[in-house]
């Protein structure tokens, strides 16, 4: 059973004398996690960080430069001086591998010596981009999860493993979506079962018949991205990402044995609300696009409609649940719990939200031109249907394009480069609304009561206990866009 009490002392106590392994540590997430565990805990045992290196030196210069030499690493940097090098090679431990390979691609003696040290596994390591080749999303959101399963299980004093999925796993669903395992076979179209062996045959047969054509490294990139969304189309998953994520959670559940498992499915992640460095971010996400469109001004319009809850929550926040999560349910036998960490039931922010507090944020600091001329601050269209967008694109961008082909066509092709660029920048407007238009229009609400149990257990009555809040009750959405996130995407995503 779950732990009935717990305070910031309990979190930080228990990760004294741990030996964790995290994948994913390069990537947002990875890197919190990593950071909030050495700066609450110095007397964690190692935290190993298994990421892809031809061998150790460059797995170890790849974590130097893209974990512990990132600015999020500050308040360490400056209360270790001298010292905070040497420290990070006592605590961090750089492992050349993969999860896409069985054993992670590490050699025996130290896939042994892992195995005899590791009390928790984090799994983050996904690749996350809506439109991948369907063989990559496989490999690492599906393969990769079973690999790592089975390292898991030779772990011997291992107390669990954490899974990091995402809320959009369970499908572009209305209505509340519960915090449930997804089972093997689930599939959100009646009348399919999904198959997941079927599915790896699949891409070895469609990728055996382009290796047989004239030019197969041109096509098997394209066809192997069509065939992404296609397949998650067919089972009822908008992109290729999340029916991945979702086939990785049906063999994790499959393959677990008795092992304590718990899966976090985090929603959209925005820039860190406090510490250790607030407004810091890597990535785009996907509602960062109207934020950078906004700034540059080389968006007029965009796809949303602004009444509608966007799910966010912020990186530190979710953080703060794993950590939580990883102490209640540690050498929790047989146990598999889902946890949504999410906002739009407790406390839900809409488009709106982030508009206005875009707005407002740039109405009171003006972008200036290279000239140091202050660039007026234009209104921008939303489009609260794929319909209304399909025909304004028509009208504004087709027509004109289709104009351009019979101009060209009369003149022998003087306008062919033209045309072409623009006939390419078009298709590729038109690509981005079908992949992420259900994303912008989703109308599920996450139900959190897991999660609110959790919280339910967290005392939150010292500055220690505050340092674990992932209460999204908490965030006033206007101040947090206008005065954290918004600065922090202008600062550390528009370098």
């Amino acid at each position: 059973m779950m732990m009935e009490n717990m305070d910031g002392s309990t979190i930080i106590g228990y990760f004294k004398g741990k030996s964790i392994l995290i994948t994913g540590s390069t990537g947002f997430l990875g890197k919190i996690l990593v950071e909030k565990i050495l700066r609450v805990q110095p007397d964690v045992n190692k935290i190993y960080l298994l990421v892809r290196g031809v061998d150790e030196p460059s797995a170890k210069h790849r974590v130097d430069q893209e974990v512990i030499g990132t600015e999020l690493f500050g308040l360490l940097r400056e209360k270790y001086g001298e010292r905070y090098r040497q420290f990070m090679e006592e605590k961090v431990i750089a492992l050349a591998g993969d999860i896409i390979y069985q054993n992670l691609g590490l050699e025996a003696p130290m896939l042994e010596d892992l195995a005899k040290d590791i009390d928790i596994i984090v799994n983050i390591a996904a690749t996350t981009n809506f439109y991948e080749r369907y063989d990559v999303s496989l490999d690492v959101n599906v393969m990769g999860v079973k690999h790592l399963c089975l390292f898991a299980k030779q772990c011997a004093k291992l107390k669990m493993l954490m899974h990091v999925s995402t809320a959009f796993a369970s499908g572009d669903r209305e209505g509340l979506i519960m915090e449930r395992p997804i089972n093997l076979g689930e599939s959100l179209r009646q009348g399919t079962y999904l198959d997941i062996d079927a599915e790896l045959r699949l891409v070895r047969d469609v990728k055996k018949e382009l290796t047989d054509s004239d030019d197969a490294q041109k096509t098997e990139r394209k066809a192997m991205k069509e065939l992404g969304i296609k397949r998650a189309r067919h089972f009822g998953w908008s992109n290729t990402y999340v029916f991945t994520k979702a086939m990785g959670e049906m063999l994790l559940g499959q393959l677990r044995g008795d092992m304590p498992v718990v899966i976090m499915r985090p929603s959209i992640i925005t820039s860190l609300r406090a510490d250790p460095l607030p407004g810091w971010m890597q990535g785009t996400r996907t509602i960062d696009t109207l934020i950078i469109g906004y700034a540059k001004q080389n968006l007029s319009c965009f796809l949303a409609d602004l009444s509608l809850v966007m799910d966010v929550i912020p990186g530190d926040m979710v953080v703060n649940a794993m950590m939580a999560a990883m102490v209640a349910h540690s050498e929790e036998k047989g146990a598999q719990v889902v946890y949504h960490v999410t906002s739009s039931l407790r406390n839900p922010a809409t488009y709106d939200v982030l508009y206005q507090s875009g707005r407002r944020h740039f109405y009171e600091n003006p972008r200036l031109g290279k000239n140091g001329e202050v660039i007026p601050t234009k209104e921008m269209y939303f489009f609260n249907t794929i319909a209304r967008f399909h025909l304004y694109m028509i009208i504004t961008y087709k027509l004109p394009l289709e104009i351009l082909h019979l101009v060209n066509l009369m003149l022998c092709g003087v306008f062919s480069r033209l045309y072409n660029d623009l006939n390419h920048k078009y298709k590729f407007v038109m690509h981005l609304v079908d992949v992420y238009g259900p994303f912008a229009f989703f109308k599920g609400c996450f139900d959190d009561m897991n999660m609110e149990r959790l919280r339910l257990t967290m005392a939150m009555k010292t500055p220690e206990d505050q340092m674990f809040n992932f209460d999204p009750k908490t965030i006033d959405w206007d101040d947090y866009f206008y005065r954290v996130h918004i600065p922090g995407v202008l600062k550390y995503v528009c370098k």
